[in-house]
């Protein structure tokens, strides 16, 4: 309540300097609030001066004592109170800010000055070129000032480096933080720029640099484990499963492991690094996985890998997981790596299956047929000018609750749909031929709840996806059932499935085949000879496409759609050859 004096404005500055490093080291959120305690400095050292700035914003505040207030004495402690103010306005990604700020202290050093040359940050350039104030002998300092500038430079290339990551300007970015990484920062902060620099590096299309800077980051600090998440994701990109898995089972053992006690602070620093850049983009980079997620992508990549009994069981773990409240552990953002729950059982009976345990992927089917029984309607129409219309229009929360509500449907379709098709497939493989085929029914008797509405019967793109995955489980199903309808000597009934097949996916090559051995059992071998000339001339490149054409399948459906693949007969293309040259003979003569 004292009135200003200028005698004693340096202590009182030196005082507030050392109270704000306090109360910053006291508590981390306090970087987040307002620094109030420097406003007032600086209306006390203009009231000191003669002067006023109550009506002015706190930029607008610092100019005005800067230009003013010529003091000699002011000086250092109003640089570094300037430094403070630029920690504050960095941590709320104030940058254009500190940057006005630094041009200000520079001018107020030596007007007429030009701090940045050409091609550098200019930021960066304007930190740099600041003087450091000498620390008096009045009253010791809690951080020095040159410790202070240090981390400024640090922050500021860290948190420039992250925007201009998130803008797609990678070489930027990677030169940045670069920089940041020379810094002066915690092994904490110094891995975490190795991270961004790692992935910084992997999508500017460098997967060797990017794992150099992973490695780096795990050097570092191994507690950095999203470090070890995104050197996993690159293996992946490489096509090295072998690494890719090994780092995921290293990932998931030290997530499932107690996390050491919060380590103090490399050195007795009240100002930090950490405390100035948590920005969205890092917080996205750096995420930690949860078990269950590292758990599924393991079960996952084994299971795209051919390594079924690896992923039964990672997939077993994961259902085992969920009795443990699954819910809890995984973020509800739309971040985490796992799929829909049902999806997920669907997944692990097509491990069952291929690892030949059918009963128990019937079992799991069972699961996601009973769960999804309540959850579709007797009639799914989808119409075909249902578009999700701008928030702002009338009725736009009511159209794109459903839109959403038809998509859930869909979904919820598909799951039963295919828990019948994986059920037909095993007791196929079971050799219950007469079970399989009322699996593979009911599959198709589920499908005919979709009916597409309007006039070109094409559904938005919104809900062309889970359509176009509808329309595979009903080929598979068709396949599926024409097979054991060959099985059990009913022809036609097989006969009629494979026309079908081929009317919802022309040219087919696994229906083609199968119709082909179909007229040759009804003993239709002209018709069986034109069909197997016709698909004998189309180019293998024309088959390869007609199997992976539209987006790519579900990974539950993939062993369906292998099981449906038309095995090699060379018994039957003798037959066939043996055929078309007696006929070819009895013309000639």
């Amino acid at each position: 309540g004292l009135p200003a004096a200028l005698p004693a404005l340096p202590l009182e500055l030196t005082v507030l300097y050392n109270s704000l490093l306090f109360t910053v080291g006291a508590s981390d959120s306090a970087i987040k609030r307002e620094a109030a305690g420097i406003r007032q400095g600086l209306l006390r050292v203009l009231e000191a001066c003669g002067a006023c700035g109550q009506d002015l914003g706190t930029e607008e505040l610092w100019q005005k004592v800067l230009q003013e207030v010529t003091v000699e004495e002011l000086q250092a402690p109003l640089h570094r109170l300037g430094a403070l103010q630029a920690a504050w306005w960095l941590a709320a990604g104030r940058l254009g800010s500190v940057a006005g700020l630094f041009q200000l202290l520079s001018t107020a050093e030596e007007p007429g000055r030009s701090h940045c040359s050409e091609g550098q940050n200019k930021l960066l350039s304007l930190i740099k070129a600041w003087w450091v104030p000498p620390e008096g002998d009045s009253l010791p300092l809690l951080q020095s000032t040159k410790e202070l500038k240090e981390i400024l430079c640090t922050a500021a290339a860290f948190l420039q480096g992250l925007q201009e990551l998130e803008a797609g300007n990678f070489p930027t970015a990677f030169s940045l933080l670069q920089e940041a990484s020379e810094g002066f920062c915690s092994r904490k902060i110094l891995a975490q720029i190795y991270t961004c620099l790692g992935c910084c590096a992997q999508r500017m299309g460098k997967p060797q640099t990017a794992l150099q800077h992973l490695k780096r980051a795990l050097q570092v600090d191994f507690q950095c484990l999203p470090a070890l998440s995104h050197a996993a994701a690159v293996y992946h990109e490489l096509g090295e499963t072998d690494v890719e898995l090994q780092a995921l089972t290293l990932l998931y053992e030290a997530l499932g492991k107690s996390p050491p006690a919060a380590a103090s602070s490399s050195s007795c620093l009240l100002m930090r690094t950490e405390l100035l850049v948590h920005t969205p983009v890092l917080t996205s980079l750096l995420r930690h996985h949860h078990p269950s997620e590292v758990k599924y992508l393991l079960a996952q990549r084994c299971l795209q890998d051919g390594r079924v009994d690896d992923a039964v069981e990672h997939y077993l773990d994961f259902l085992s997981l969920l009795q443990e409240g699954l819910q809890q552990q995984v973020p509800l953002d739309g971040s985490s790596a796992l799929p829909r729950i049902p999806e997920v059982f669907l997944e692990a009976a097509s491990a069952l299956e291929q690892a030949g345990r059918h009963q128990d992927a019937i079992t799991v089917c069972e699961e996601v047929i009973s769960r999804t029984t309540d959850l579709i309607p007797r009639v799914l129409r989808v119409e075909e000018r249902l578009e999700q219309p701008e928030r702002s229009l009338p009725g736009a929360e009511l159209a794109g609750g459903l839109l959403s509500q038809q998509k859930e449907s869909l979904c919820c379709l598909a799951w039963r749909a295919a828990g019948y098709l994986h059920q037909g497939w095993a007791w196929a493989k079971l050799g219950e031929s007469k079970e399989a085929v009322t699996q593979f029914s009911r599959c198709l008797s589920d499908l005919l709840r979709l009916q597409l509405h309007g006039s070109g019967v094409k559904p938005t793109e919104n809900l062309q996806a889970q359509v176009e995955v509808l329309q595979k489980i009903r080929l598979l199903s068709l396949i599926g059932r024409g097979t054991q309808f060959l099985e059990l000597g009913k022809h036609k009934e097989a006969l009629l499935d494979f026309q079908h097949s081929l009317q919802i996916s022309p040219g087919d090559p696994a229906a083609a085949s199968y119709l082909v051995q179909a007229l040759w059992k009804l003993n239709r071998k002209q018709e069986a000879a034109a069909q197997w000339q016709k698909l004998s001339q189309s180019s293998p490149g024309e088959d390869g496409q007609q199997q992976g054409q539209g987006r790519p399948l579900p990974l539950y459906l993939v062993s369906c759609l292998e099981q449906a693949m038309f095995p090699h007969s060379e018994s039957l293309a003798k037959s066939i050859q043996d055929y078309l040259g007696t006929a070819a003979q009895d013309t000639s003569s």
